[in-house]
C-alpha cells in the first residue's frame, strides 16, 4: 500500500496585505515549522503596490529614486530574498511557501514546473528561459521567484502576473533584465486571479507530491484572521 500524502497547509489571505505585513506573517509562520508545530504551509495574498529590493539589487535597479515611487503611491522595501528589483501588487498572485526542504535548486525548479502546469491549465504555453530564473511565454515574463531559506525552512517563493498593471515594471530595471517585457494571464487570454488562485494551489501541492488542506489563518497561527483591506483604505 503507498504511503498517504504528507499534508501541505494552504492559507488564502484576504485583501490587499502590505508588505511589512506579509513579512511578519512569513516569520511567524516560519518559526512554526521550525519546531515542527505545523506541517508545510502555502500562504497565497495580493499585496499592496510594493517595490521589493532582493540581496543584489543595484542602485540602478531603481532609477527615479525611492521618493519617486512614494509619490506615485508604490512603496519601497529591502528584503533578504534572493535576486533583484521586482514589483507586487493587486490583482497579482503571491505565493510564499513555508517548507523544510534540503535542495534548494530542485526546491526553485518543481516551483517552476508547478507555475507552468497552473498557466498550462489557463491555456498558457509557458516555460522556462535558459539561464534564469522564473517563468516565460515566449520572450515575456509571468512568472517570479525568490527564495530564502533559514534553519531549512523557506520564505518569499513567487508572483504570477494574473491581472495587475504592468506599468510599475517599466519604472525599474525588473528581476536585473534591462527592457524585460512583462506579460500576465489575463493578457494571455486566461482567467482572473480568483480562479487562477485554486489553479496555482492545487498544482503547486501536486508538484510537491502533497495533499492540499485549506486552511484558515487562525488554523495556521493561532490568531483571528485579518481584516480584509481595500486598495482605497490603503492608498488614501
Amino acid at each position: 500500500m503507498a504511503e498517504p500524502l504528507s499534508e501541505l497547509w494552504v492559507a488564502r489571505i484576504p485583501g490587499l496585505v502590505p508588505y511589512a505585513e506579509g513579512v511578519a506573517l512569513q516569520e511567524r509562520v516560519r518559526a512554526l515549522r521550525q519546531e515542527d508545530r505545523i506541517p508545510d504551509a502555502l500562504l497565497l495574498l495580493e499585496h499592496s503596490p510594493v517595490f521589493t529590493r532582493g540581496r543584489r539589487t543595484e542602485a540602478a535597479d531603481l532609477p527615479f529614486g525611492d521618493d519617486w515611487y512614494r509619490e506615485r503611491g508604490v512603496e519601497v522595501h529591502d528584503t533578504d530574498r534572493g535576486g533583484r528589483v521586482t514589483y507586487h501588487g493587486p490583482g497579482q498572485l503571491v505565493g510564499y511557501p513555508i517548507m523544510r526542504i534540503d535542495d534548494v535548486l530542485e526546491y526553485v525548479r518543481t516551483m517552476e514546473r508547478a507555475m507552468i502546469a497552473a498557466l498550462s491549465d489557463e491555456g498558457i504555453d509557458a516555460g522556462l528561459r535558459e539561464g534564469l530564473t522564473g517563468v516565460w511565454v515566449e520572450n515575456r515574463k509571468i512568472g517570479s521567484i525568490g527564495v530564502h531559506v533559514s534553519r531549512g525552512v523557506t520564505t518569499h517563493g513567487f508572483a504570477v502576473n494574473v491581472e495587475n498593471d504592468l506599468e510599475p515594471f517599466e519604472w525599474v530595471v525588473a528581476c536585473g533584465i534591462g527592457g524585460v517585457q512583462m506579460t500576465s494571464v489575463r493578457q494571455e487570454g486566461g482567467e482572473g486571479i480568483d480562479c487562477f488562485r485554486k489553479r496555482m494551489a492545487w498544482r503547486f501541492a501536486e508538484a510537491y507530491g502533497r495533499r492540499q488542506r485549506i486552511v484558515t489563518l487562525e488554523r495556521l497561527v493561532g490568531e483571528p484572521a485579518r481584516e480584509p483591506a481595500s486598495l482605497e483604505s490603503i492608498t488614501a
